[in-house]
C-alpha cells in the first residue's frame, strides 16, 4: 500500500497530522528571541475572535498551474522514475494505469466542502490531464474514496494519515486482505479497483491535500522524487495541489502510445514523441538533470524531522543534512530545504544563526524558475523574526510576496498565516485601520487551512503575541 506518512519538511512535523498542518507552526513563539515573549495587552483588533465571530471557510474556486518549466529529456527521465519505482526503492517491472473509464464512488461521512474539493479536482483529471474519471452515487467504481476518522486511520496503518491501497474498497477489506499479494502494489499488473482512504477529523486543506495526492497515485505513478520541485511527487510537501507538471506527467500517462503492461524500455521508447506532443515547448529547453538523491541524506532528513529522536540528534542530523548537500556539490531546492530544516532545528536557541541559514536557502533558491513557493514558505519565519524586533517596515516587505503565490499555490494556511503576519507588521507601522482589515480577510482562509475553531484562534493568538510587549 502507498500512504501518506514520511515528514511535513518545509513545514516541520509528521506529515498530514491532525493537529499541524504545513506552515501552521511557522511562527511559533519558542522561534523566537528571548525576552520577546511576553502576550502583554493587546489591541481589542489583535485578540483571538469569539467562536460565533468567526467567519465560514472561504474557498478556492480556480486553478492557476504554471506549465512545465523543464526539458522534455528530463521530464521523460521523472516520468520512468516515477512510474517504475517505489519510494522504497523497489524496482517495478511494468507500467500500470486504468485501461477503462473510471468511477469514483465515496463513502463514509464527507463534508459538503470535501465533495467540492473532490468534484474540483477530478474536473482537473478530465480537463487538464485527459482522464476519463467521474464521481458516481451508485453501482460499482474502480476507485472507492472511504471518508473516514483519522483514528480508523492509525488503526489500520499507526504511521499513515491517508492511503491508497489496491483491490479494496473499505477498511474492513483492507483488514481481511492485510497480508494479501492482492494488497501489495510490487505485484500489481493491472489496476482494476482500488481505495484512497482520507480523514474527516481534520481541516478542509488537510483533505483536500490528501485527495490530490493519493487520487494522483491512484490513477498515475506510485513514487515521490525529492529531486521534484515542482511537483506533489516529493515527500517535502511543498506543493499541495496537483501542479501543471503532475498534470502533464498523468496526461502522458494516458496517452494511447502506452499500455498496462509495457516495460520500462518500451515505455522509454515511445515518451519522446508522447511529450514533444504535449509538451512541445519543454523540446526548446535544455537538459538540466538533477543528480539523485542518496539514502545517506534522506535518513539525515528523516532523524530530523521525525518522531523517536532527541533534540540533540536531531540538531545533528538537520547538521549533517546541509555538510552531505553541500559536499554533493548541490545548488538546487534540496540544499536550500536543508538550510530551511537546520534554522529550524536551533531557532529556538540560536534564533539569529537560524536566520542566517534561512536567508541562506533564499540565496540557494534565488530567482531559479519554480521556486517561488519555496521562498514563500521561508519567508514567514523570516518575517516574524522582524516582528519580534519590532521591525515593521522590513517584516512588511518580507511577507508580501508570500500572498500572491500563496493564493495561487492555493495553500490557505499559508495565505492566513502571511495575512495575520501583515496584519502585525502594518499594526507597527501605525496603519491599525488596514491592519483589521488584513487580519478580519484572514479568518475564511484560516477556517479552511487550519479547521476548528480552537485551531485558528490559537494561530490568531499566536501570531499576535510575536510582538514585543511594548508594541
Amino acid at each position: 500500500m502507498l500512504c501518506r506518512t514520511g515528514l511535513k519538511h518545509w513545514a516541520v512535523g509528521l506529515r498530514r497530522s491532525a493537529t499541524v498542518l504545513a506552515l501552521c507552526t511557522l511562527v511559533a513563539a519558542c522561534g523566537l528571541p528571548a525576552g520577546q515573549m511576553q502576550s502583554g495587552a493587546k489591541p481589542a483588533s489583535r485578540s483571538a475572535q469569539s467562536a460565533s465571530s468567526l467567519p465560514p471557510a472561504k474557498a478556492f474556486t480556480s486553478s492557476r498551474p504554471q506549465p512545465p518549466q523543464r526539458s522534455n529529456r528530463d521530464i521523460a527521465r521523472d516520468f520512468l522514475d516515477l512510474h517504475f519505482q517505489l519510494e522504497g526503492g523497489t524496482v517495478l517491472p511494468v507500467f500500470t494505469r486504468f485501461e477503462r473509464p473510471v468511477r469514483v464512488h465515496v463513502t463514509g461521512t464527507p463534508s459538503q466542502i470535501f465533495l467540492k474539493d473532490l468534484d474540483r479536482l477530478l474536473a482537473r483529471l478530465r480537463q487538464e490531464a485527459g482522464i476519463r474519471i467521474q464521481r458516481v452515487t451508485t453501482g460499482p467504481a474502480e476507485i472507492t474514496v472511504q471518508a473516514v476518522s483519522s483514528r480508523d486511520i492509525q488503526r489500520a496503518l499507526p504511521k499513515a494519515a491517508c492511503f491508497v491501497v489496491p483491490n479494496v474498497g473499505s477498511l474492513a477489506e483492507l483488514r481481511r486482505k492485510r497480508r494479501s499479494p492482492q494488497t501489495d502494489w510490487s505485484r500489481l499488473r493491472s489496476r482494476e479497483r482500488l481505495a484512497v482512504f482520507v480523514p474527516i477529523d481534520v481541516s478542509p486543506q488537510e483533505a483536500r491535500d490528501c485527495l490530490h495526492e493519493e487520487l494522483a497515485q491512484a490513477v498515475g505513478p506510485l513514487n515521490d522524487l525529492y529531486r521534484l520541485s515542482d511537483s506533489v511527487f516529493n515527500d517535502d510537501n511543498v506543493h499541495t495541489v496537483l501542479t501543471g507538471f503532475d498534470m502533464l506527467v498523468l496526461r502522458a500517462s494516458y496517452a494511447p502510445e502506452l499500455r498496462t503492461g509495457m516495460s520500462r524500455s518500451e515505455v522509454a521508447a515511445q515518451l519522446p514523441q508522447i511529450l514533444a506532443r504535449l509538451n512541445p515547448t519543454g523540446e526548446a529547453i535544455a537538459a538540466r538533470p538533477l543528480p539523485a538523491t542518496p539514502r545517506s541524506w534522506i535518513a539525515a532528513i528523516e532523524t530530523a524531522l521525525g518522531p523517536g529522536s532527541s533534540i540533540g540528534m536531531r540538531k545533528r542530523a538537520a547538521n549533517q543534512a546541509v555538510i552531505l548537500a553541500r559536499n554533493a556539490g548541490w545548488s538546487d531546492h534540496r540544499r536550500a530545504y536543508s538550510h530551511y530544516v537546520l534554522g529550524r532545528m536551533i531557532q529556538a536557541d540560536e534564533p539569529d544563526l537560524a536566520q542566517r541559514h534561512f536567508q541562506t536557502a533564499l540565496t540557494m533558491l534565488g530567482s531559479r524558475r519554480g521556486s517561488a513557493l519555496h521562498r514563500a514558505i521561508i519567508n514567514p519565519r523570516m518575517a516574524a523574526y522582524q516582528i519580534a524586533r519590532g521591525d515593521g517596515a522590513a517584516a512588511l516587505a518580507q511577507i508580501t510576496p508570500t500572498l500572491a503565490v500563496a493564493s495561487r499555490s492555493e495553500n490557505a494556511a499559508l495565505l492566513a498565516t502571511a495575512m495575520l503576519i501583515k496584519a502585525e507588521a502594518l499594526d507597527l507601522l501605525g496603519q491599525f485601520a488596514t491592519a483589521n482589515t488584513v487580519r478580519l480577510d484572514s479568518l475564511g482562509w484560516a477556517r479552511y487551512g487550519f479547521g476548528p475553531d480552537w485551531a485558528v484562534q490559537s494561530k490568531i493568538r499566536e501570531v499576535a503575541e510575536l510582538r514585543p510587549s511594548d508594541n
